[in-house]
């Protein structure tokens, strides 16, 4: 049980009052700290306690004077972010993707919450062998296994509390002594040219996972699309198929058509 549900009043009250925050910097995607203490009728100095410890929770991030979960060129958004955010359109992509998987396959998924969508489509298309650094997707997939020809694999390494999933040298080590069926990623920043990351421990486990497979499958929202970040990935060229939805740019899909690069718009 939390401290919200078995602490003192006070630890409770303290508790309530942290959901509520992340609450309303979910929903406005940042806030300042001078607004949550007075929205809230607490100190300054409290709000920034609050803030701290979500920050550690990886809920938010900081910044000069306030908190923000949504992404930059630098950083990615928090996953209690990413969860929210695009849910019919990531379901809509994912469904697009669960095509390309066929019974017998090995597939690799990365710590994206669009490919987590994909994970209740595929005890539809077993026997697979499915692999991932994501813990959440490992938690929905071991429970899928009970009744299902799904064969998991996990794999670990330094877990990064931000992403819920494995990062570093070890998680790359594993991937690299994989080779999969089709691998199928997002990512927080695509061009019209090529796909970012804005972290490079995220950038060198994606060039992994793609080095791994046989089919490379790019799942990317519309918000991510004509946006650039700090480190390349990769070249578009390089990928089997791109999936977005409806709300993509026109002029980003006659980019990508003229280049030659493959794409799919999920209805």
């Amino acid at each position: 049980m939390t401290a919200a549900e078995t602490g003192s009043p006070r630890e409770r009250k303290t508790e309530t009052r942290k959901r509520l925050i992340t609450e309303a910097v979910l929903d406005s995607g940042s806030a300042t700290a001078q607004d949550l203490a007075t929205r809230f009728g607490v100190s300054i100095v409290t709000i920034h306690r609050d803030l701290d410890e979500l920050e550690r929770r990886g809920v938010v991030r900081k910044f000069h004077g306030g908190v923000t979960a949504q992404p930059s060129g630098i950083f990615e958004s928090q996953m209690s972010y990413r969860l929210a955010t695009m849910t019919s359109e990531k379901r809509a992509i994912a469904e697009t993707a669960l095509q390309h998987v066929h019974p017998g396959m090995s597939i690799l998924l990365d710590d994206s919450t669009t490919t987590l969508k994909m994970v209740d489509g595929l005890p539809d298309r077993a026997p697979l062998h499915v692999a991932t650094t994501f813990v959440a997707g490992l938690r929905q997939l071991s429970e899928l296994t009970h009744d299902h020809n799904l064969t998991v694999i996990g794999i670990g390494g330094r877990y990064d509390v931000a992403h819920d999933s494995f990062v570093g040298v070890q998680t790359n080590e594993q991937v690299r002594g994989l080779h999969v069926d089709a691998v199928f990623m997002s990512t927080s920043a695509v061009s019209a040219t090529d796909m970012f990351h804005q972290e490079e421990q995220i950038v060198a486990l994606k060039r992994e996972m793609l080095n791994s497979a046989s089919k490379k499958y790019l799942l990317v929202d519309h918000t991510k699309l004509g946006r650039l970040a700090l480190l390349k990935i990769a070249s578009l060229t390089e990928l089997d198929l791109i999936i977005t939805d409806a709300g993509a740019d026109p002029e980003v899909l006659a980019a990508w058509a003229a280049a030659g690069i493959d794409y799919a718009v999920a209805s």
